[in-house]
């Protein structure tokens, strides 16, 4: 009988033993999260080109007449301050609580800590450092995800006004009506997306009853184990909500983008 020899598993940086081509995911979210980060820093530098009205507030925006007031989520809420320096765009004023809900989300934490980080680069795959610290020093404003999560339910909010007015035409003579075109339906479709991305998040989840242990010995327990339900079938798609939202939200500022600068005309439908 013959003794089997087997050779010792492969050790550092990238060694596997795995057949398939794990370094594609990674690739592929370093790519997509770094092409939104650097487009997303460059509107935000642009500063222009952000909102299309009826008429100019503060010297901002594009005046179309016969239009809907028409807002980038990159600049909600319209913040108008004249005591801003030229170089300081609103935008900087307001992606910073968005882009935190998203830097410490739980679902991004593990995304781009294997794409920029390599730590690890897949799972089987061999990674840079040698111990686990942890999410230790500078990386414990992780926690503040639950906080992030509050200033992300009032942005919903703020986001949803922006598509009732993008629903509001003001015609010529002043006078408003109802209408849809297809910039409104961009931003509805913006917004729901990060509304379901907002409402699928785990602290969230944990919020409304992961921290219940029997729902018929607390207060309201049969609605809260129904919105902890739901909640629960929205975050098992957490990750669909994630990047559908963060293409759409950038999708919806370069339509109103193209929209303002006039290269485009947003078609009315109804």
């Amino acid at each position: 009988m013959s003794a089997e020899t087997t050779s010792p598993p492969r050790s550092g940086f990238g060694a596997t033993e795995r057949k398939d081509a794990w370094w594609v995911g990674p690739l592929l979210t370093a790519v997509g999260l770094g092409s939104f980060g650097i487009y997303a820093t460059f509107r935000a530098f642009y500063n222009n080109d952000f909102l299309v009205a009826t008429e100019l507030y503060h010297g901002v925006g594009s005046v179309q007449a016969g239009h809907s007031f028409m807002l980038s989520p990159f600049y909600s809420p319209l913040l108008l301050f004249s005591w801003l320096p030229s170089w300081m765009s609103p935008a900087f004023l307001i992606l910073w609580a968005p882009g935190g809900f998203r830097l410490t989300c739980y679902y991004y934490r593990k995304a781009y800590y294997r794409s920029f980080f390599l730590d690890p680069p897949a799972c089987a795959v061999g990674e840079p450092r040698t111990r686990y610290s942890g999410e230790t020093r500078l990386f414990l404003f992780q926690n503040l995800h639950r906080f992030f999560l509050y200033l992300a339910l009032i942005f919903v909010v703020i986001l949803s006004i922006d598509v009732v007015h993008a629903s509001i035409w003001y015609a010529p003579d002043g006078s408003r009506e109802f209408g849809i075109s297809v910039g409104t339906l961009v931003l509805a479709m913006c917004t729901t997306l990060l509304t379901l991305y907002t409402f699928s998040c785990h602290s969230l989840r944990h919020l409304i009853g992961g921290n219940v242990d029997c729902f018929s010995c607390v207060a309201f327990g049969n609605s809260r184990h129904a919105l902890w339900t739901g909640v629960t079938k929205l975050n098992q798609h957490h990750m669909f909500w994630a990047w559908t939202s963060l293409f759409m939200v950038g999708f919806a500022d370069l339509y109103v983008w193209l929209v303002a600068s006039g290269t485009i005309t947003d078609l009315r439908i109804l």
